[in-house]
């Protein structure tokens, strides 16, 4: 009886065992299918992408390279006027930021990068609080500013992880992990934990923001339709050109930060 006993709870324990991991796998497979709202999804190949935000992106896409084109095609030297004077106000507040961040000698490298980041963010920002996106019916979800979507503002915070780790192994090579245990050995952790907590930080600011901002002028304009919304919009206005502002000083930041020596 004994044995059998034994016998009986030794298979139980097996079978946990080997229910185990699957039911770990499971747990994560589900926690990465976590989206917010619905979304209009397309197919490519294995994997489902997120439709609408490809299509607003493409639409932002098309806003800046218009805009630039028609601003850069017959440049001025002497007097510059309309659009020109517009980009070259962009170029040059572009540069001061990064020449402030990441400092004289390294920051030219760099506009370039801050500059695409920050007229992304502020052109998306600014559709997502002008256009009329949701007037657009889709087979399912609806049209949004691309940075109301946390794969979006994900895909940005890595970008400019990706681009301080570059900018730092290029410079020092091998000898930028000393960072990691600088100015202390027994910070190796916390330095560590720095790196994850940059892109989490950068990603749901924007994301938080962007959704808060959409929701609340979204509510009150089904509840109150005619002038209460018009000041929280101007409010959306500054805010979205300000999120964009912060994400594109911080990424500067941190590329300085790999940049100077210890």
């Amino acid at each position: 009886m004994v044995l059998s006993n034994l016998e009986i709870l030794f298979s139980a324990s097996s079978d946990i065992n080997h229910a185990a991991p699957d039911l770990i796998g499971n747990c994560l497979f589900d926690v990465a299918e976590v989206s917010v709202g619905q979304h209009f999804y397309w197919q490519l190949g294995d994997y489902q992408v997120h439709g609408q935000v490809l299509l607003t992106s493409w639409v932002v896409f098309g806003i800046i390279a218009t805009l630039s084109i028609l601003a850069n095609s017959k440049l001025k030297v002497e007097t510059p006027e309309g659009l020109q004077n517009l980009t070259e106000y962009i170029t040059e507040f572009i540069r001061d930021l990064a020449k402030t961040q990441i400092g004289e000698e390294e920051y030219l490298t760099w506009v370039p990068f801050l500059g695409t980041i920050f007229l992304f963010i502020f052109v998306s920002n600014w559709s997502g609080a002008l256009f009329p996106w949701r007037l657009i019916e889709l087979p399912n979800g609806e049209l949004a500013a691309p940075t109301n979507d946390i794969n979006t503002t994900v895909a940005l915070a890595l970008l400019t992880s990706i681009a301080y780790f570059y900018a730092g192994l290029r410079k020092k090579g091998i000898a930028y992990f000393k960072r990691y245990v600088q100015p202390a050995a027994f910070l190796l952790p916390i330095n560590i934990l720095e790196d994850f907590t940059k892109p989490l930080s950068l990603s749901f600011r924007l994301f938080g923001n962007i959704l808060a901002d959409e929701l609340v002028v979204g509510v009150l304009i089904a509840l109150v339709p005619l002038v209460v919304p018009i000041p929280l919009m101007l409010l959306g206005l500054f805010t979205s050109a300000i999120q964009a502002l912060v994400f594109a000083t911080l990424a500067g930041a941190y590329i300085g930060e790999s940049l100077e020596g210890h």
